[in-house]
């Protein structure tokens, strides 16, 4: 039976029943979000590229295609995913779990997402089963198709909670023809925030950036990581102004060779730097997405920072919960936990910041409409009025 009408059909008897279901591929962001609710709706069997055309930088496939398999596919043509999206390690299996309808469901970006935006801002449309198991289609396959409310960009970080994702479409992007890593050692956070600041209004080929605190050496050092990316004057022209502001600011600055600093920023956007093993089992990873101009925060975590200080990770624990969503708040922006201390144990956390109330009866009657019977990835993101239905 064709995999498309056996979920259809899984579909149509949970909404009669009112059976929740939990919608899976890889697995790879089990994690993410607040309570894994439900049977396993499994998309694996929805693989494959449908349609590919480079020259008109569109790829359309379907949604358990593993994401690996993909961005292969686009590196033969010189092409990728500009976004970076992460792939996240499954103990025991590596970082092949990672699927497109996983990347488009959850909306994560990785190190570029600064300069280049994020996941839904490369998405051009959209399938999906609602919970009536009707198939609907919104947007299109081309970069302007888009007339009235864009709902395929909806389901961009929604986590399943709206429909089943069943294949869509993305704009891709030429692979950039040159790239350089600066590294400068001493650079203390604000010193840091303040030059990529001062960098971001310049006509400036900046790709990417990360500031972390090695706590393993002693005394500790603080290290800022540049990614210059584009045509190789650019980057020939931009390495020694940034190297010239780094020693300024009391930077050791050297250059790193692509050969190694390429694996270190795929370790960065899959989380698999040292940074990201947690200092001790009752501390969970906090997510902060703020301003980049939001000055180093008064918190006795040290961070990881990316996104031109636009995101901040840090260790706390979850009694940290206030003291974090207040700082984000008053910094105008917003605090998640993204990995609990112990997932099995924190369904009942809120891992996302609190909505505001319009906010939160937007999301119900978002919710309602595509999901009337409410069986899909319950109480993943936030309650909702279908959750608590029998």
């Amino acid at each position: 039976m064709d995999p498309l009408h056996q979920i259809t059909e899984r579909i149509r008897a949970a909404a009669a029943h009112r059976t929740p279901l939990r919608i899976r591929a890889g697995g790879s962001k089990d994690f993410y979000g607040q309570s894994l609710q439900g049977e396993v709706l499994d998309l694996t069997g929805l693989s494959g590229i449908i349609s590919y055309e480079p020259s008109e930088l569109v790829v359309t496939v379907r949604a358990g295609t593993p994401l690996s398999e993909l961005e292969a596919v686009l590196a033969e043509k010189g092409q990728c995913l500009a976004f970076e999206p992460p792939h996240f390690a499954l103990p025991g299996v590596g970082p092949s779990g990672a699927t497109v309808g996983g990347m488009v469901a959850a909306g994560l970006s990785g190190p570029a997402r600064a300069s280049v935006g994020g996941v839904r801002d490369y998405v051009l449309g959209v399938k999906l089963l609602n919970g009536r198991a009707e198939l609907l289609t919104f947007g299109g396959q081309v970069i302007k198709n888009v007339a009235g409310y864009d709902v395929s960009r909806l389901m961009v970080g929604a986590l399943g909670t709206l429909g089943v994702l069943t294949e869509m479409s993305l704009k891709v992007l030429p692979l950039a023809p040159f790239e350089a890593t600066l590294m400068a050692a001493g650079i203390a956070q604000q010193a840091a925030l303040d030059l990529l600041q001062r960098w971001g209004g310049q006509p400036l080929p900046l790709n990417a950036s990360c500031w972390v605190r090695d706590d393993s050496v002693s005394p500790a050092r603080d290290t800022l990581f540049v990614r210059l990316r584009g045509a190789s004057a650019a980057v020939a022209a931009a390495c020694p102004r940034l190297l010239a502001d780094l020693q300024a600011a009391g930077g050791d600055c050297a250059r790193l060779d692509n050969a190694q600093a390429g694996p270190d920023w795929a370790a960065c956007r899959d989380q698999t730097l040292p940074f990201f093993q947690p200092p001790a089992p009752d501390l969970g990873l906090w997510r902060l997405s703020l301003p980049p101009t939001a000055p180093a925060l008064a918190l006795p975590y040290a961070p990881l920072i990316e996104w031109h200080g636009g995101l901040r990770w840090l260790w706390a624990p979850l009694t940290a919960q206030a003291q974090l969503r207040q700082a984000a708040t008053d910094a105008g922006g917003n605090a998640m936990l993204f990995r609990a201390p112990d997932a099995d144990k924190t369904g009942a956390t809120a891992r996302f910041h609190p909505l505001t109330p319009v906010l939160a009866q937007i999301h119900q009657r978002l919710k309602a409409e595509f999901d009337p019977a409410g069986i899909f990835n319950r109480g993943r993101m936030y309650p909702d009025a279908n959750s608590t239905r029998p």
